[in-house]
């Protein structure tokens, strides 16, 4: 019996590879339910190709392209902020992919985990702003969280078979992005151009950017701890340019295991979808007669400021880390419009942590007025 599948982000990079891995196992996975934010013609396309019982298209503007192309055939077509939200709680499916970049992914995890679907979770703001509360109603719920990142995919894959007691740490690895050899004193010089071309990741803009800040690496330590219940003085990075393990874990009694592969999400994407099996796949295979020297060196907190960050706000938890991102968000879009330098983005990111009104245990409201206060404190920069 096929598993029912929504993806929210249908149109994004995640969402593509997602329909992919549907594509080549189509007995296997039923797309139910699709999202996108503006681009009408990638979701008329995937619409029409996978037939799922609903659409939403959250920019206005773009409701009446999809809405005229798909008249006549059975598909529902919702609209806006609140549609997503509607499709995000509608548990007549399995696993509902979340996609979504960004801050305003988050309540949309936390809706459909309420609502007793697991998730397989791509958008790590989910956690880093709302570990504490998803955390809850994951207790209340009984729903489950199945990462997508390659980082804690592999360390979830790392895990299987093991006593979690035997574990002494988490090794998350990153590429370096493409600022790793580069002059620190060029660092405000870097263009957007120069921030987008990733050597190893084909990616979306933002997500792009944040790799090039290792600002992702920083949120993917915050996320870790709230998947796998590690405290941070047990997540360490290790800088590994290949991008060939995708990460580790060290046991008490020295052995590591690590999770390694070429650097392709459909991997982890079709994992999370398939879990616990590991399926066939036509994705390319790792030929380690191919794949040359594997490298590791030690992250420089100097050159990318970001990561020290998520772990001072792991320290103090509460809004610290909705802080953060919600900062790095509006940051990164400032960066990508031009109006600020590459270096700035840390800066800002330190300022908005610092000078927020900190709450221990935030609720979804007290989250929204910060997202407020953060978007204004970031413009005044």
């Amino acid at each position: 019996m096929s598993k029912r599948i929504s993806i929210l982000g249908s149109t994004g990079s995640i969402g593509v590879n997602a329909l992919k891995v549907a594509s080549h196992l189509k007995d296997d996975l039923e797309i139910v339910y699709l999202s996108a934010n503006r681009n009408a013609e990638l979701l008329i396309q995937q619409a029409e190709e996978f037939k799922p019982e609903a659409v939403c298209i959250v920019e206005e503007a773009s409701f009446p392209n999809v809405q005229n192309a798909l008249v006549g055939s059975d598909i529902e077509i919702l609209l806006g902020r609140e549609g997503l939200l509607e499709l995000a709680s509608r548990n007549n499916v399995d696993i509902l992919l979340n996609g979504l970049v960004g801050a305003p992914g988050m309540e949309p995890t936390l809706i459909a985990i309420e609502a007793g679907i697991n998730v397989a979770l791509s958008n790590k703001e989910s956690l880093v702003m709302a570990g504490d509360i998803i955390q809850h109603a994951m207790d209340k719920s009984g729903a489950k969280l199945f990462p997508v990142d390659s980082e804690h995919s592999a360390i979830w894959q790392c895990l299987v078979g093991e006593n979690i007691d035997d574990v002494r740490r988490l090794i998350l690895t990153g590429s370096g992005g493409p600022f790793r050899t580069r002059d620190i004193n060029s660092f405000d010089t870097i263009t957007v151009e120069e921030a987008l071309n990733h050597p190893n990741w084909d990616m979306g803009r933002k997500i792009t950017i944040d790799s090039a800040t290792m600002m992702n690496k920083g949120l993917e330590v915050i996320e870790a701890y709230w998947l796998f219940g590690f405290t941070p003085d047990r997540i360490n990075i290790v800088v590994h340019p290949q991008s060939i393990i995708h990460s580790m874990i060290e046991l008490r009694d020295g052995a590591i295991k690590a999770q390694m592969g070429v650097p392709d999400m459909k991997v982890p994407i079709q994992y999370a979808l398939t879990y616990p099996r590991h399926l066939e796949a036509p994705w390319e295979q790792l030929d380690f007669l191919k794949c040359g020297d594997l490298t590791f060196e030690e992250p420089d907190f100097q050159r990318f400021p970001c990561i020290k960050l998520a772990f001072d706000s792991l320290e103090k938890l509460g809004t610290s880390g909705a802080a953060l991102n919600l900062s790095n968000d509006y940051s990164v879009y400032r960066f990508l419009n031009g109006e600020i330098k590459f270096t700035d983005i840390p800066r800002i990111n330190e300022s908005s942590i610092a000078k927020h009104d900190w709450t221990e245990h935030p609720t979804l409201e007290d989250l929204k007025e910060l997202d407020s206060w953060i978007k204004n404190h970031v413009e005044s920069y």
